[in-house]
């Protein structure tokens, strides 16, 4: 299979929907996580303290050619509750990444980014044809170090002062990558969390 970039689509699950970022996710984006300290934490831009700030992040997004942005919708209430990003997809080299991601407070603990995950993967590497995909985060940030981890996602290594975050300091960071032979496995153990509740 020849590997595709990606192209406007909607990967529908039972608890999210992630559809193309639009600038009509605004509003319901604020709403989720607007102004929160702990959302927007270990996020590379300033903290959106207001529905201005929140659009201009978005629209950052929207211009960055090397990004596809999703909106993660919860089906339940039809609302916009976070974003997540494809981002640096190569057809030639089969491989992206997966990062720019944030969900509201209410969505952690929750099926929200396992299911937001195993469709991204599912889509990468079964419709996409891609053979890698990786992920970064910032050295400090345990808790997506975490997540990435059980996602099924193998530890690749460090780039130490790697970026600079919007306070003026300097991160590593930590990257992990998932291969297209390690995504029946990964697959297999995030559906079967899902359906475990």
């Amino acid at each position: 299979m020849t590997a595709k970039l990606p192209a406007p689509t909607v990967l529908t699950g039972r608890h999210v929907r992630l559809e193309p970022l639009t600038p009509a996710h605004v509003p319901d984006l604020f709403a989720a996580g607007g102004g929160d300290e702990e959302v927007w934490r270990w996020v590379p831009v300033p903290l959106p303290r207001t529905v201005e700030d929140m659009a201009a992040v978005i629209a950052q997004r929207l211009a960055d050619p090397a990004c596809f942005p999703f909106a993660v919708v919860e089906r339940a209430s039809g609302r916009a509750i976070g974003v997540s990003c494809y981002f640096e997809a190569s057809a030639a080299e089969e491989q992206l990444e997966i990062g720019g991601t944030w969900y509201a407070r209410s969505a952690w603990r929750t099926a929200v980014n396992t299911e937001s995950k195993l469709l991204l993967l599912t889509h990468a590497f079964e419709e996409l044809g891609m053979g890698r995909v990786c992920w970064k985060t910032d050295h400090l940030n345990e808790r997506s170090q975490n997540a990435i981890r059980r996602l099924g996602a193998v530890y690749e290594g460090t780039f130490r002062r790697h970026r600079r975050r919007p306070d003026g300091s300097w991160r590593d960071s930590v990257y992990f990558a998932m291969v297209a032979e390690e995504w029946p496995a990964a697959k297999a153990r995030l559906t079967e969390r899902l359906a475990a509740g």
